[in-house]
């Protein structure tokens, strides 16, 4: 039996690897001119980490994290999400201590245990965004639109933004203690799910599918509607940026995120070309958190979006145009000039491939026609510079001119 790669992971095929590398180049760009810096943190953090960073009652932490013993016999997990780690990492690294806020972007591997469906895999790749050290509403904002625009630029097309605050902590424990009298007067109707984490997690009851728990939260109370003067002043403050800059949202009293790391503005960005499935990415602020894991008061916001989702929602496409050409070799002896002519091209910035497979040059061609070479340069006692798009054939009398020809045709 072949081996096969694990379920709920996948392999990264060539034009797939492409359009990745095109959505990371838009974030590169995209990101960098709004003064947030690469970063990256290790693929497996301390166990502990994510567990008082994400919540213990997160599905999360409860089910689906990859956790195993190293033979020291610590815990530790591959990480599920990267906002926890970035935040260990701010600590760790003494980064209060440079300007603030302090503004970051990643891309890697991360992993979670649960059921493999289109756009989402086990092991999944995320791009985020995070800026920490100061709680100003212009923050959240920016980062929503920035997060508007990678979509956008990536082709994903129309899209929903759900937005929503959770208040701070205070707000949000006089909150929980209402909706939990609420729930446990309705406890018989809930899902088994719900009632079991009910004193612990009621939030998550807004998320769940069950048609009786979802009949149940149609009547329940909003904490939307109990934040406190100066969370509402934030959250109007970030709705005005938005209006500001045209971005168009929905607020959405019922969203509450599945981390429980979130304070104040949340949101959420969906694509109805995913179906049922159609969160794309989204965040909030997290203005606890690096207290929570030891370091100074520190407020922080950020964002964190599939590749695989993103990709899914903006179709098949096509890479991006590249100057390729192709080396073709008239006959044997003219190999060793044709790889002086390929590195040469390729120092002039061309993607240069060359015939490596003992092909007939009519082979060649066709090969060249194949992986969609612009031009082909054919080596032999004389070197011609052949025009895949028109058929013109027009002969150089050394490597200058057949370099200048390349130029000419487009490459």
């Amino acid at each position: 039996m072949n081996p096969k790669a694990p379920r709920g992971t996948f392999d990264v095929l060539p034009a797939d690897a492409r359009l990745r590398l095109q959505l990371l180049k838009i974030a590169d760009e995209l990101l960098g001119q709004a003064g947030y810096e690469p970063f990256e943190t290790p693929v497996f953090e301390d166990t502990e980490l994510f567990a008082r960073g994400v919540g213990e009652s997160t599905d999360i932490v409860q089910k689906e994290m990859f956790t195993f013993e190293d033979k020291a016999g610590r815990s530790l997990t591959l990480r599920p999400e990267n906002t926890a780690g970035v935040c260990r990492a701010y600590v760790e690294h003494g980064m209060h201590k440079l300007p603030q806020p302090v503004k970051l972007w990643y891309w890697g591997p991360f992993f979670r245990h649960e059921a493999p469906q289109a756009g989402r895999f086990r092991q999944f790749t995320q791009l985020g965004a995070e800026a920490l050290g100061s709680d100003d509403p212009s923050l959240d904002a920016e980062l929503i639109l920035l997060l508007a625009e990678l979509l956008d630029r990536a082709g994903v097309g129309e899209t929903r933004l759900r937005l929503s605050s959770l208040g701070t902590p205070e707000t949000r424990a006089a909150y929980l203690d209402e909706l939990r009298a609420y729930l446990h007067g309705r406890e018989d109707a809930l899902s088994e799910d719900v009632r079991a984490r009910l004193d612990d997690n009621p939030l998550r009851a807004f998320d769940a599918d069950h048609p009786g728990t979802r009949a149940v939260m149609q009547g329940a109370p909003h904490l939307l509607d109990r934040l406190s003067a100066d969370d509402a002043d934030h959250f109007a403050d970030v709705r005005a940026l938005l209006d500001d800059a045209g971005l168009a949202y929905e607020i959405d009293p019922t969203l509450v995120r599945g981390l429980d790391y979130y304070t104040r503005t949340v949101f959420e960005f969906e694509s109805p070309r995913l179906g049922a499935q159609s969160a794309l990415g989204g965040g909030g602020r997290y203005d606890l958190l690096i207290e929570e894991l030891g370091g100074p008061p520190t407020p922080g916001v950020g964002w964190a979006a599939g590749v695989e989702r993103v990709l899914l929602a903006a179709g098949e496409g096509e890479p991006a145009a590249d100057s390729r050409i192709y080396v073709a070799l008239a006959k044997p002896d003219a190999a060793r000039e044709g790889f002086r002519l390929a590195r040469r091209l390729r120092d002039e910035g061309f993607r240069v491939e060359m015939e490596q497979a003992g092909r007939s040059l009519k082979g060649q061609l066709r090969q060249a026609d194949r992986i969609g070479a612009r031009s082909t340069v054919i080596v032999g006692d004389v070197i011609d510079v052949k025009d895949m798009r028109s058929g013109e054939q027009r002969r150089a009398s050394d490597a200058d001119e057949a370099l200048a020809l390349v130029r000419e045709v487009g490459g």
